[in-house]
């Protein structure tokens, strides 16, 4: 008999067939559960590449003082939640002179306190997780300051700054509009196009890292069993050995997953179902600015050695607010309930809420898309015209 038509071997293939449809649906439901607040975020990334330039947010950002860092802060608040998008503005503010404390602190607060983030985070995992991520954001760039100073010396960031890049990527610094202030900027007659070109081209870099950062997490979330986590994160640990197991534990398992600031969200939910410490999981949502793609690209921005000094202030800091936090939390009594139809909620589909902000981000993304095109039609028009 041919051992691939055997019984057994059928019912293992269509078994590894059916978990890997139950990843994908799992992958298109994270997607789906998410993807307004991605089309947001980079929406209003846009608006701020259009309407701010880096070169003046340099002038403000030139020094490691608290002033700096605070003000670097806020405008990472305002700015894109993707971990990728806000990377490139971090590398544009830092090659055109920027402090590394403002610049990290601005990557930091792109990815951790933006509003649509704890938006994500309140109807997925509960209040307590969105205070957690806001508290932890701020404690985060509080700890990242000194932290860098030890482990990043200013001879290599000034290395960084001249490092010949491999990729030029795209440039988040000044667009070309007209105006001393922001609101001079956004009245330019080129605001609109010039925003729907920042939005176009943010996902036309980004698509493949967000896709296979949602199949990734929606395969874990399939194949890798509850206790295989419980296992993982040392569950059979005391609370305080566990939770200082867990936030280092965290972030490499979020090093592998590949997933973004808004996309690591949906799996952060199926480890908190299946049994994961909050200060495990607060570790795990940080830990999306050192996942491998994100290590690569600050290769590439600045180089390894800086990568690596990045990646291990980065490591240190937020697992250091992890700490913090989730004791803080546990120490209070503030701790969600835990529920385990996380993933089966990832993989419901119904009109709700999350339909029509779906709907509306789609026609947003669809007339953006559409205004950037109009854009690169009339720029290939002028060229021929004037060429």
């Amino acid at each position: 008999m041919v051992v691939g038509s055997s019984p057994r071997y059928r019912r293992t293939a269509m078994s590894l067939l059916h978990t890997a449809g139950q990843g994908l649906l799992m992958a298109a439901g994270m997607a789906w559960k998410t993807g307004w607040s991605l089309v947001l975020g980079f929406a209003i990334s846009a608006v701020l590449q259009a309407a701010v330039s880096a070169d003046a947010l340099r002038d403000k950002l030139g020094r490691s003082s608290a002033r700096s860092v605070a003000i670097a802060t806020a405008a990472g608040a305002a700015s894109s939640s993707c971990s990728y998008a806000s990377s490139a503005i971090m590398r544009t503010l830092l090659k055109k002179g920027a402090a590394l404390a403002p610049s990290l602190a601005f990557l930091i607060a792109s990815t951790n306190l933006v509003l649509e983030l704890g938006i994500i985070l309140f109807l997925l995992l509960g209040w307590q997780f969105t205070a957690a991520e806001w508290i932890g954001g701020l404690v985060f760039i509080a700890i990242m300051v000194p932290v860098s100073r030890v482990l990043i010396p200013h001879r290599l960031v000034e290395q960084a700054r001249r490092h010949e890049e491999e990729e030029s990527g795209h440039d988040h610094g000044a667009m070309g509009l007209k105006g001393d202030t922001w609101r001079d900027r956004l009245r330019d007659p080129d605001a609109l196009p010039t925003i729907a070109g920042a939005f176009a081209m943010d996902w036309r870099m980004l698509w493949k890292d967000l896709l296979a950062g949602f199949v990734i997490g929606g395969m874990l979330a399939a194949f890798v069993p509850d206790h295989f986590w419980q296992t993982l994160f040392l569950s059979h640990l005391p609370p305080w050995e566990r939770l200082l197991a867990d936030v280092v534990i965290g972030p490499l398992v979020a090093m592998l997953s590949f997933v973004c600031s808004i996309g690591n969200v949906p799996l952060a939910a199926v480890l908190w179902g299946g049994g994961i410490s909050f200060g495990g999981v607060l570790a795990f949502l940080y830990a999306d600015l050192i996942v491998l793609p994100l290590i690569d690209a600050y290769r590439r921005y600045f180089g390894m050695r800086m990568a690596l000094a990045i990646g291990a202030t980065l490591f240190v800091s937020m697992a250091l607010a992890a700490l913090l936090v989730g004791g803080g939390f546990e120490l209070l009594g503030l701790l969600p309930p835990q529920h385990g139809d996380a993933k089966a909620s990832m993989t419901e589909f119904s009109f709700d809420y999350t339909f029509y902000l779906n709907m509306a981000a789609l026609a947003l993304a669809g007339w953006l898309f559409w205004q950037s095109r109009r854009r690169a039609a009339g720029d290939d028009h002028h060229a021929l015209h004037y060429g």
